[in-house]
């Protein structure tokens, strides 16, 4: 580990599944002084070798000069400590329900006069088939609550009748019974996804703001499951009509919650209109990787001068950014035998020393040697810059070659959407 500067900041971030190594590992490189706490037991060991790794982040608030939150479900925690006069990257209680709840989130955007899609609740799968039936349209299935961490649980129709939709539920039924908690049908429609996304500082959004768009299918074209996520490509801008018509209508509100962090909103957009779908109210992963690949300035400047309520431009990069995750089995999915078979503590090789565009993941670091370890099998973010799409798409995919990693998978086409997504969006006027 890097030696610390006389004048560095204590930092400590608490993760929820150690997905901000990579910014933790950032930060110790820019000099400063990083503890670094994960909450769930299976992914306590990513990191270890990287940074400091502490059992208890409690203990260590008095010792922090800025503590940083990666997930939801700390909001209450981040305003008591914002209270108590720490400095606090993180949610806020109203935050936090906005991504937790989807039915509170819809009723803020309608609140805030945001058009939303048409969507239902139900807490039971009997209820959502009869619904299809008397409703026959295409649909799509949103798990709310703990189980929307599981991405692969989220389908989306393509049946105009919806039964598609009906089938799945009917699946889910089996395998989950009462089990699978409360989940939204969403009417589906037609359109370019794209998410809008902004850093807060407790009183107003920083520009410029990101517009992201992620690629969530398991194989190029979208084919297979939804893993959450495979890859993303992003660029920054001063303006936007999207984030104009959703987020920038949040900002008294945000200000009221004692919010300071990043917010996201997933929408469909298409000729009609802009429908927001989601928030996520915390980092977005890969997301805040890929962000700090565009960032020109130490990410540990950057967030203390965030949690200060610092009105700043953010310094970033002209162009696009993209990024790709290199996986290993068993992901997408959970199964503690098949990592490790084939997966847990497989070696990650670089060929030649990278001073860019490498993120380490789900990894560990012995003798100087990056290790897999977690339980899901994400072993590294590959990102790549330039000037358009294509050049950005090309410095990444040189980087991915120059790593090895035994049984790896990968998309090969992050970013192939823009040339037809961008005429859309220009069309539209959305650009």
């Amino acid at each position: 580990m890097k030696k610390a500067k006389s004048n560095a900041r204590k930092i400590l971030l608490v993760s929820k599944y150690g997905e901000t190594l990579d910014i933790a590992n950032a930060m110790l490189k820019e000099g400063n002084i990083v503890k670094m706490f994960i909450e769930e037991k299976s992914c306590r060991e990513i990191g270890s070798g990287f940074c400091l790794k502490v059992s208890d982040w409690k203990k260590h608030i008095d010792w922090a000069d800025l503590i940083i939150f990666d997930y939801t479900g700390y909001g209450e925690a981040c305003e008591e400590l914002r209270k108590s006069g720490k400095l606090v990257v993180g949610g806020s209680r109203y935050t936090d329900r906005l991504e937790l709840d989807r039915n509170f989130g819809h009723e803020q955007l309608k609140k805030h006069k945001i058009k939303v899609l048409p969507s239902h609740e139900f807490y039971n799968f009997h209820d959502a088939i009869e619904f299809i039936e008397k409703n026959p349209d295409a649909y799509v299935i949103k798990p709310s609550g703990e189980t929307q961490e599981l991405k692969q649980l989220l389908f989306v129709g393509n049946d105009d009748e919806g039964a598609d939709v009906k089938r799945i539920l009917m699946a889910y039924e089996k395998s989950w019974g009462n089990k699978f908690g409360n989940f939204q049908i969403q009417k589906k429609v037609k359109g370019v996804e794209i998410s809008i996304a902004a850093f807060f500082n407790g009183t107003e959004f920083l520009h410029p703001v990101n517009i992201t768009f992620e690629h969530k299918k398991l194989f190029p074209k979208e084919l297979g499951v939804s893993t959450g996520e495979m890859g993303t490509s992003m660029f920054w801008t001063k303006d936007s009509p999207i984030f104009d018509a959703t987020l920038k209508k949040f900002e008294s509100t945000l200000a009221k919650s004692n919010f300071i962090g990043h917010l996201d909103i997933n929408c469909i957009v298409n000729g009609n209109g802009i429908f927001p779908l989601e928030f996520t109210s915390r980092f977005g992963f890969p997301q805040i990787m890929i962000q700090r690949a565009g960032i020109l300035e130490p990410m540990g400047d950057f967030f203390f001068k965030l949690a200060q309520g610092q009105k700043f431009k953010i310094n970033v990069k002209k162009g696009f950014q993209v990024g790709v995750f290199i996986v290993v089995p068993p992901f997408p999915y959970e199964d503690k035998k098949t990592f490790e078979l084939f997966s847990k503590d497989a070696v990650v090789i670089v060929k030649k020393e990278m001073k860019e565009g490498l993120h380490p993941m789900h990894l560990k670091k012995v003798e100087d040697e990056w290790l897999i370890t977690g339980d899901t099998g994400i072993a590294l973010l590959i990102t790549g810059t330039g000037l358009t799409m294509r050049d950005a798409q090309k410095n990444m995919y040189n980087r991915v070659q120059n790593v090895i990693v035994n049984n790896s998978y990968y998309r090969t086409d992050i970013g192939d959407r823009w040339h037809e997504d961008s005429d859309k969006l220009w069309s539209w006027g959305l650009l």
